[in-house]
Order: structure tokens, then C-alpha cells, then sequence
């Protein structure tokens, strides 16, 4: 699998088929937001697994998310980031560095936080695409478009009707790969420690820093 950050593998969000937002995406999209907003903390697992256009690379991977206001820690394969809401730091596990970058709420990629405000309305058009069962539960479907130009194709949310979270979604980019992700063990108001989203050197030795910033 090519390197993916938790930003660019589950939370980019592109789709150029659709002119503008519908009434229902729209009621899909606030209620999810509304519900995550509402929350201290969570704590949420997740699978994604990638095929490319040609159906020779496959792969799947697991990761996990902690998220507390717009602080996040995520862990994908790999990979582990750190957000402290200021500083990213983005570290590679198999090259043995970290990278670290200034954390911005403007840029084009979506941060596991941004995705749950709502960036929609002034970033992206939308339409309700349907009501389907994923992962066992009830969902409704909303299709997301860019209105500037960005990296992927088309990209599916699927969000539990009852309990208005994020459990799964289809991410297709525009040279055919599709990436497929599936969220599970969600715990609101999870205890989770502010440490978690500041990387520590202390507790990776060795590790080359490349500040980017």
C-alpha cells in the first residue's frame, strides 16, 4: 500500500459530478456534525483497505482514532500523527523519521476534525445518494463534490442513521484506485489524555526529525 496519512486515505473528500447540495445531504451532514461536536472526546477503530484500477495491488490495513476538540492521534498501519491543534507531526515508521508540519484549518486536506464541522457548506456541493445497510446498520449515503479541484474522483459517507456517526464510506481517486474504509468500536467520551497528540522524542530515539514547517 503507498503511504497514506489518515487525512489523505479517510477524511479527503471529492466528487465533480454534483452542482449543488441537497436539503437531505444537507440534514445528513448537520446531524453528524451536530452529534460529534457535541462530545468531549472520542475513540473510534477503523479498516481500509485499497485496490487500484487494474485490480493488481490490493491491500488492508487497520487504524485507530482518538479526537478530543481539534486535537487528534491516529494510527494507520505503519504510521502514526500527531495533532495538537497548532503542530502535525506525521511519523514514519519504516523510514525512521517524523515529519512535522503547521497544522492548518484553511488547507485543502481535511483533518479528522475538520470533517466533522461543517466545511461542507463553504468547500463542497452534496447529494443525498440513498439509504443502504453498511457494516449491519441502517445508513444514509451522501456524495460529496470540491468546488475547487483536488485529488480524488468521487467519494461515498455513509452515516448511521440512529446514532448520526461516521461507519463507513468509498473513496475513488481519479487514476481508478478505490479505497474502502469501515469504522467500528465507536466510543464517545472516551478518556483520552492530552499527551496522546503531541509527539514525544523521548519516546521514539533515534527518530529523524524533518520540520517542514
Amino acid at each position: 500500500m503507498k503511504k497514506l496519512t489518515y487525512t489523505l486515505a479517510f477524511t479527503l473528500l471529492a466528487s465533480p459530478l454534483f452542482a449543488q447540495g441537497d436539503a437531505k445531504a444537507k440534514t445528513v451532514l448537520d446531524n453528524l456534525s451536530k452529534s460529534v461536536s457535541a462530545l468531549k472526546s472520542l475513540k473510534t477503530n477503523f479498516t481500509l483497505s485499497l485496490a487500484s484500477a487494474n485490480g493488481k495491488t490490493r491491500d488492508k490495513k487497520t487504524g485507530s482514532l482518538e479526537m478530543k476538540g481539534n486535537k487528534y492521534h491516529v494510527v494507520l498501519g505503519p504510521q502514526e500523527i500527531f495533532c495538537d491543534g497548532r503542530t502535525v507531526w506525521t511519523y514514519l515508521k519504516d523510514a525512521g523519521e517524523v515529519q512535522v508540519t503547521n497544522f492548518s484549518a484553511s488547507e485543502q486536506t481535511l483533518s479528522p476534525t475538520k470533517l466533522f464541522t461543517n466545511f461542507y457548506d463553504k468547500e463542497y456541493t452534496y447529494r443525498y445518494a440513498g439509504a443502504k445497510t453498511v457494516n449491519g446498520k441502517a445508513a444514509n449515503v451522501v456524495e460529496l463534490s470540491p468546488k475547487t479541484v483536488k485529488q480524488f474522483k468521487k467519494v461515498e459517507l455513509a452515516v448511521d442513521a440512529k446514532a448520526n456517526n461516521l461507519i463507513g464510506g468509498t473513496i475513488t481517486e481519479k487514476n481508478g484506485t478505490v479505497y474502502q474504509y469501515a469504522v467500528s468500536g465507536y466510543t464517545p467520551n472516551a478518556p483520552v489524555s492530552d499527551a496522546m497528540f503531541t509527539f514525544d522524542p523521548k519516546k521514539y530515539k533515534g527518530v529523524e526529525v524533518v520540520d517542514l514547517r
